[in-house]
């Protein structure tokens, strides 16, 4: 695809893109010479080829403003315009988190109000909005794990058991904390194997970090059998709830036995997701850990909102006190929404992955063939037979203006694709992605050189993705255009 303001010979000597005032500053020397760069030359553009070349830039990007996006485990979802907006109210954005609390009660209300609608979702005890992305809720919640137990006097639980389809964070957060980490397999049904949990819980264990629904897309029918084991044998049950948007409304984690549970505002409750942030991470926890949470929390007194530090406190894990702009998105979302509308939620999100598969599982192989949550996993194995591994499908799907699933995780799943296509997408842009996905099933079979070769019509071709992550090129270097 030809894009004409992106190519490096519009600049041409003598042109000026902008008219810079008169100074009226005194004039200051330049540094020494030993500091000063010759060699960089800079574009001489107009300003409208400046203009046009930002302009055609910006339309290399991929969105979920601007198409289907169904990276599995991400919830890339279209979220309202509006509560950006909401976000970017004077009293919001005009506020700094050192002024006196007395000039900042509306903002806190909001937060302590936010507290109580967490601790409500989830039906645990008491919430902190401290944590700033999912994994430093993660971070936070298994830092409460180890300080409760030390508590106690219980120093030996220095192990934190995983699932084998855990995120990644999971086990590397874990790590950051001190634990060993020790993996608990599935069993052929995608869940929990039970036997080799029950073998693996002993008084060196200090918690069970599970994420449910799993990354598999699936509903672990045993939770409240594994919340008992684990209990009963003096651990604790971690929740990695990234994964909320199936199941708002319909099930608290509290109910499940759950201890304490990380939630992601930036997945579940309206702030636009990837792109490296900003996120938050809230974590909701029993009453019994209320005195480990992160600093600080909000509390009202007689009608006045203030911050508090509860009296064993892991401490404070940023500067502030968490994504602020992240918190009022959530809070529109929620207070929009209402209870009805977070059922409706996970309701759709649901649907829309149970409609997928069912209709791809003719075309591609279903690991795990029974009702699936917000997400479901397939498998390429059929199509890597033939001689097309799951990344030239997921390259062949940029030819046709899908943005690529999830490929190759979890990694319990051969030559996996894993599809989220959340509720906010309707039934005729499934469709046409169903459609999509069993036309290039048959071109495995009768075109494989186009799979092979893909993506064709993207403005960068497909990338020596191997050298690039063994050789990366960490240094870009202006190389002239000019003769001479």
């Amino acid at each position: 695809m030809k894009q004409p303001y992106l190519l490096p010979d519009i600049s041409q000597p003598g042109k000026i893109g902008c008219s810079l005032p008169a100074l009226d500053v005194p004039p200051a020397a330049l540094p020494p010479e030993e500091l000063l760069r010759t060699e960089l030359e800079l574009p001489e553009v107009s300003e409208m080829e400046l203009v046009r070349y930002f302009t055609a830039l910006s339309r290399l990007n991929y969105g979920v403003d601007t198409g289907f996006y169904p990276l599995g485990s991400c919830t890339m979802k279209y979220n309202p315009k509006w509560h950006e907006d909401i976000a970017k109210f004077p009293g919001f954005t005009s506020i700094h988190p050192y002024q006196a609390t007395e000039t900042a009660q509306g903002a806190l209300r909001l937060m302590f109000d936010l507290q109580a609608l967490l601790t409500e979702i989830t039906g645990m005890g008491v919430t902190s909005l401290a944590p700033m992305a999912g994994a430093q809720g993660e971070l936070a919640s298994l830092l409460m794990v180890k300080a409760y137990h030390h508590s106690r006097s219980n120093m030996m639980r220095r192990k934190i058991l995983v699932p084998d389809t855990a995120h990644g964070t999971n086990p590397a957060t874990a790590s950051m904390c001190g634990f060993e980490i020790n993996t608990v397999p599935s069993d052929s049904e995608g869940n929990l194997d039970m036997k080799r949990l029950e073998s693996m819980m002993n008084e060196q264990v200090a918690a069970l970090s599970l994420t449910i629904p799993s990354t598999l897309g699936l509903f672990d029918p045993q939770i409240i059998t594994i919340g008992q084991l684990v209990h009963d044998k003096g651990g604790l049950l971690y929740g990695d709830g990234a994964n909320l948007n199936s199941l708002l409304g319909k099930v608290k984690f509290g109910d499940l036995g759950f201890d304490c549970v990380q939630l992601n505002l930036h997945k579940t409750f309206s702030t636009p997701h990837g792109g490296g942030g900003p996120g938050s991470g809230p974590i909701c926890a029993k009453p019994y850990l209320a005195d480990f949470m992160p600093t600080p929390l909000v509390v009202n007194k007689a009608g006045k909102y203030s911050f508090t530090s509860p009296p064993k406190s892991i401490g404070r894990l940023g500067a502030a006190y968490g994504n602020f702009g992240v918190m009022v998105k959530a809070y529109a979302y929620i207070r929009s929404l209402g209870a009805a509308g977070l059922k409706e939620v996970s309701e759709g999100a649901v649907t829309s992955a149970n409609y997928l598969k069912e209709k791809l599982k003719a075309d591609y192989h279903l690991p795990y063939n029974r009702t699936c949550m917000h997400e479901v996993v397939f498998s390429g194995k059929r199509q890597k037979a033939k001689g097309a591994a799951i990344l030239d499908i997921a390259k062949r799907l940029l030819d046709y203006g899908f943005h690529p699933p999830t490929i190759y995780f979890p990694l319990v799943v051969e030559e996996a694709l894993m599809i989220e296509p959340t509720e906010t997408e309707s039934k005729k842009t499934l469709d046409a992605f169903i459609e999509t996905m069993k036309e290039i099933a048959r071109e495995v079979t009768e075109d494989l050189e186009a799979l092979h070769t893909a993506p064709h019509n993207t403005s960068v071709r497909r990338l020596d993705e191997v050298t690039a992550a063994r050789q990366p090129d960490l240094r870009w270097e202006v190389k002239s255009q000019r003769p001479g």
